[in-house]
């Protein structure tokens, strides 16, 4: 069976980008099974994209091949690579992304060094990815794609901090119905906290929440509940609000979990 070739990328769905990409991948292979994972990435985030595949790929059986259409440009700092990291393939730019995406170092990373379908250089996704996407999905060898690369260029992502009975957390997603996605897990919750009542501190002012909710449900509608999402991390939302909006909160804003002393 043909392996899974998913797409991410920040082309938005009012151009040609997608529909081009899709077309060069089924001319070479007509059997392809494509699955769009998000093309609504804002341009050249690639911390929003590294949070919605880091999310979206587990879901996908081993073998899938996922090439990742943002801020593709290569330049010696930023090269094409293609690697594989727990049974599946990506293909896309080092330009921090997948530093941000694994929790490891992935088994194997290659340099693509194989030439681009066309000589222009702006559409790299359709003329290079799909090529190298192609040649995994029809049995090819990684190492056949390029030399093998030793590590990764490094985004540094930001981590909570404990200080007293404080914890420091910041904003690193904001989904579409503006729940927040804050860079603090469960774990780190429980570790600090210790079963306490706490307040939530944004922006200087306070909210007490005193537990974390397992439904937005479980608090009445306007009113704000903490959640461990599926993503591994906290979530703040309001039940049938728009929290980001409400609460003023932005991407890397910083904000509190207060535990009583």
């Amino acid at each position: 069976m043909t392996p899974v070739i998913t797409l991410t990328s920040d082309w938005g769905l009012r151009d040609h980008y997608v529909g081009a990409v899709k077309g060069a991948i089924l001319s070479k292979l007509p059997e392809a099974r494509i699955v769009d994972i998000s093309h609504n990435i804002s341009p050249f985030n690639v911390k929003q994209g590294s949070f919605v595949l880091r999310n979206a790929y587990p879901g996908f059986p081993k073998g899938s091949i996922h090439i990742v259409g943002i801020n593709t440009e290569e330049s010696e700092q930023t090269p094409h690579i293609a690697l594989l990291y727990q049974g599946h393939y990506f293909i896309g730019t080092d330009n921090g992304i997948f530093t941000l995406m694994f929790d490891a170092l992935p088994d194997k990373i290659v340099e693509i060094e194989i030439p681009q379908d066309s000589g222009y250089f702006t559409f790299s996704t359709r003329d290079r990815f799909v090529k190298a996407a192609v040649h995994l999905a029809q049995g090819g060898e990684l190492e056949e794609l390029g030399n093998l690369h030793t590590d990764l260029k490094a985004l540094i992502s930001m981590k909570s901090q404990v200080n007293g009975n404080t914890l420091a957390g910041r904003v690193m997603y904001i989904d579409n119905y503006e729940n927040v996605f804050l860079n603090i897990t469960l774990a780190e919750l429980e570790d600090t906290g210790m079963k306490r009542k706490f307040a939530i501190n944004i922006k200087g002012r306070k909210h007490q929440i005193n537990q974390l909710r397992s439904a937005y449900s479980d608090v009445p509608d306007g009113e704000i509940a903490l959640l461990p999402s599926t993503t591994g991390y906290l979530e703040i939302a309001i039940n049938r609000g728009n929290a980001a909006s409400l609460l003023g909160l932005n991407i890397d804003d910083v904000v509190l979990i207060e535990f009583e002393g």
